[in-house]
């Protein structure tokens, strides 16, 4: 059998790496397609070294671009690549544009299509994020849930029966990658000298908050006016959204009072380094969302809306609007630890060997 995988974002590449892993256990052969959505080396060549990923077979170097161009770039690309490889599946990962692209070049070439992180809803469609999972889940064969919550949301879609729920992939490697990094030192205490517990962790990049020249600046405001430093990593999106809003990172990390301290991307060892010794993460990030929830380090996502419900239900997530309750929510105490019933909703870090399985098992199975 063979499965080629679309990926293009740095969310993508972690849930990429037990999912190459199964496959290459299992006697898998695995093409992996490279869209280029990220390009910035530190946020896709190093995830691919320090997961242990096999190199791209494919790389479309698509690069960025409005949601249209972007996206139509790497529709067009797709043709090629899976008249190529003729896969058994293409197995598509999480909310980006390549992932609407990879499920929509799929289902139009009539090739079966697996949506890996399927049902996760926001409810809100000003999200461009929310736009490519309904779409892809609904163009999709076969739908690869994390969630009984992920299952629900299909069902009421009129889509169960495309529906298993297997767990959530980014357990399996978040838990792989924290007990290799559990005795390692912070990297961002050693560079920057920050205390044990005394810091945050924050990333901040998607459109609905740096877009808007006002919105940004509120959030940034507010991150540098937290009781305790908060280390900004900067994603490049970030950096030139501040830049076309005329705002300046360093200046607003380096005004008197100020406890922010920018600080360029960590790889993925990196980062679950320092969050396991941060206070706490403040974040628009999804899966950073997550991994601080299986972490058990608190998190304010800096959003109205969540699609990992389970974070904030069992205490561990605050949504906030930039301003004080960002301030407020990113100093508050640690919260009480989760009822041993309800403290795993992602899984038991098996997930990526049951997506393999379900593949085998239904692979021939899917006519047009």
């Amino acid at each position: 059998m063979k499965v080629l995988s679309v990926v293009g974002a740095r969310p993508q590449f972690v849930k990429l790496a037990p999912i190459a892993h199964a496959c290459a256990a299992a006697g898998v052969e695995h093409v992996i397609v490279h869209t280029g959505q990220h390009y910035d080396p530190m946020l896709s060549d190093v995830f691919f070294r320090d997961l242990g990923i096999p190199a791209p077979d494919v790389h479309l170097g698509v690069g960025s671009g409005s949601h249209g161009v972007q996206t139509g770039a790497m529709l067009a690309a797709m043709d090629g690549v899976l008249a190529e490889h003729a896969p058994d599946w293409v197995l598509v990962y999480g909310d980006t544009n390549s992932t609407l692209a990879g499920a929509l070049a799929a289902v139009k070439l009539h090739v079966p299509s697996a949506h890996l992180e399927a049902g996760l809803r926001s409810f809100n469609r000003a999200m461009p994020e929310e736009i490519n999972r309904v779409l892809t889940d609904h163009a999709a064969d076969l739908l690869l849930t994390p969630t009984a919550v992920g299952a629900a949301h299909l069902a009421a879609e009129g889509l169960a029966e495309r529906t298993v729920v297997v767990g959530d992939v980014m357990t399996d490697v978040l838990l792989q990658v924290r007990d290799q990094v559990a005795g390692e030192a912070s990297p961002v205490m050693k560079e920057l000298g920050l205390a044990e517990g005394g810091y945050s962790l924050s990333t901040i990049h998607r459109a609905e908050n740096t877009d808007d020249a006002g919105r940004l600046r509120a959030v940034l405001d507010a991150l540098a006016r937290v009781d305790h430093p908060v280390v900004l990593l900067a994603h490049p999106r970030l950096v030139a959204k501040c830049a076309e809003h005329g705002i300046d990172l360093e200046a607003v990390g380096g005004a008197p009072g100020s406890q922010l301290l920018v600080h360029p991307p960590l790889s993925y060892p990196e980062l679950i380094a320092s969050a396991l010794h941060a206070r706490g993460v403040v974040t628009d990030s999804g899966g950073l969302q997550k991994e601080a929830f299986l972490l058990r380090v608190p998190c304010t996502t800096v959003r109205p809306q969540t699609e990992w419900v389970e974070t904030v239900e069992l205490g561990w997530n605050v949504l906030v609007e930039p301003g004080e309750a960002l301030v407020a929510a990113a100093s508050r105490p640690r919260p009480a630890e989760p009822d041993p019933g309800a403290a795993t909703p992602y899984g038991d870090g098996q997930a990526a060997e049951r997506v393999v399985a379900e593949l085998c098992t239904r692979a021939g199975t899917v006519t047009f």
